[in-house]
């Protein structure tokens, strides 16, 4: 059976990924409610109550608002850092629900293999996560400050990938945000740029990437038709055929991406 790779909703203002090999549901973050979660799923022809996991990368609203609801409600495990189930607002969790992660440390939840890899965020240990399925890779980036040789190597070689495209440097300088915020965002701390998506999404294509989703995108400071066009521009121009060589989406804030 073919893996589900679905971007739920994503972008500054919730993020939810849904991954499936048929057996094994994994939710990876859940920064909507439990109702919101519902209907997205219900897109897809998928429900909550059959989530084997949900797995957290760091602690913010955008992606935990609803992972202490849909705990309690499902019973479903939390699988997490130590520092984001510490700094995380989920209510209480039942103790055997709470299940720890380390950076580097592969585990597996039924037949999908999993690796968490450090990511530079302005959270408590925050994490990416590549997934492993019928010998292939799928990896989840994003919400990150700069794209390191770690991250590089951890991704490289995924077959799709949830990747972040938060801001344009510009339209982020130019706008409205105080200056102490346009600092944290455009720090080393922060989140990934179109331009710095853009070199990352060539890189990975040039390694064998056939499927690439950017995400993660700014509701004052990016526009997907932006977005979309700094990396098509950088594979085009680099000799990539956009859509024969690799397909290249956006994520939809508000609704499901299947790619």
């Amino acid at each position: 059976m073919a893996f589900t790779f679905v971007s739920l909703i994503s972008g500054s203002s919730g993020n939810a990924t849904f991954v499936s090999d048929g057996k094994t549901n994994l939710l990876i973050d859940c920064g909507m409610s439990g109702a919101k979660l519902k209907e997205a799923m219900k897109v897809i022809d998928a429900a909550p109550e059959n989530i084997t996991a949900l797995l957290l990368t760091h602690e913010h609203i955008d992606h935990t608002k609803g992972a202490g609801v849909i705990s309690r409600r499902y019973n479903i495990p939390i699988y997490a850092t130590e520092g984001t189930h510490t700094a995380m607002d989920a209510g209480k969790i039942d103790d055997n629900n709470i299940k720890l992660v380390r950076e580097n440390v592969d585990f597996e939840i039924g037949g999908i293999g999993i690796k968490p890899f450090a990511i530079p965020h302005d959270a408590r240990q925050p994490v990416g996560y590549c997934l492993f399925s019928g010998g292939e890779k799928y990896s989840v980036a994003t919400d990150m400050g700069n794209m390191n040789e770690d991250i590089l190597s951890n991704i490289t070689g995924s077959k799709k990938i949830l990747l972040e495209s938060n801001h344009d440097v510009e339209m982020l300088r130019c706008g409205s945000y105080p200056y102490p915020l346009k600092r944290r965002i455009l720090g080393d701390l922060g989140h990934l740029s179109n331009e710095a998506a853009a070199k990352t999404a060539l890189y990975l294509v040039q390694n064998g990437t056939r499927h690439i989703i950017l995400g993660h995108l700014s509701m004052e400071n990016n526009r997907p038709e932006i977005a979309m066009l700094e990396t098509y521009n950088l594979l085009s121009q680099s000799g990539v055929n956009v859509g024969d060589d690799v397909t290249l989406q956006v994520a939809d804030r508000y609704k499901p991406t299947l790619f």
